[in-house]
């Protein structure tokens, strides 16, 4: 075969090693940019399963200030938190029970009973019963009754000093003689 070109199109004839060596090109052109737009829509598939916010609760919430607080027992709904007030003297039990997260419900005892842990002496206003599965725990968070593996938590309490409001820390838990003395 002779090398003519056709005219007006700068090709060579079909069968010469120029049009196989331009047909091979842009066959792995066109397989090159098929995987490459396959790899980048699998990419974009697996980039949509990692989401973009977390939607944990934070763990650092304002409660208030200490003042709306009465004496005895305030229930926080939202944040599913006993909080407990003493003159100017607070701390905070959750209301999540330590068996299947249920909430709490509080149910004032007819007398107070004061109770001797360690160095700290208690007053027990309240006792706390789960309605999912029957547990029962004494107002200090102790289990007394149900399948509750262990005590309801306590959180650490704080005033913030931008505003001067409670602040509980739901991700530090503290021992059952913490207390927050509001000067």
């Amino acid at each position: 075969m002779s090398d003519t070109t056709y005219p007006g199109t700068g090709s060579r004839e079909p069968g010469t090693a120029a049009g196989t060596d331009r047909r091979d090109f842009l066959l792995k052109l066109g397989t090159g940019a098929g995987v490459a737009a396959i790899t980048v829509q699998a990419a974009a598939s697996l980039r949509s399963l990692v989401p973009n916010v977390s939607y944990d609760s934070p763990t650092t919430v304002k409660l208030g200030p200490p003042s709306e607080f009465p004496d005895g027992l305030k229930f926080l709904p939202d944040e599913r938190l006993l909080v407990f007030r003493e003159g100017n003297t607070f701390h905070a039990i959750s209301a999540v029970c330590t068996h299947l997260g249920c909430t709490v419900r509080a149910e004032p005892l007819p007398n107070a009973q004061t109770v001797t842990e360690g160095e700290a002496t208690v007053k027990l206003t309240h006792r706390f019963l789960c309605p999912c599965h029957g547990s029962q725990y004494r107002g200090d968070g102790t289990n007394v009754a149900g399948p509750a593996p262990k005590p309801l938590a306590w959180f650490r309490l704080s005033i913030a000093a931008d505003d001067g409001q409670l602040v509980v820390d739901l991700a530090d838990q503290v021992d059952r003689d913490f207390r927050l003395t509001v000067g």
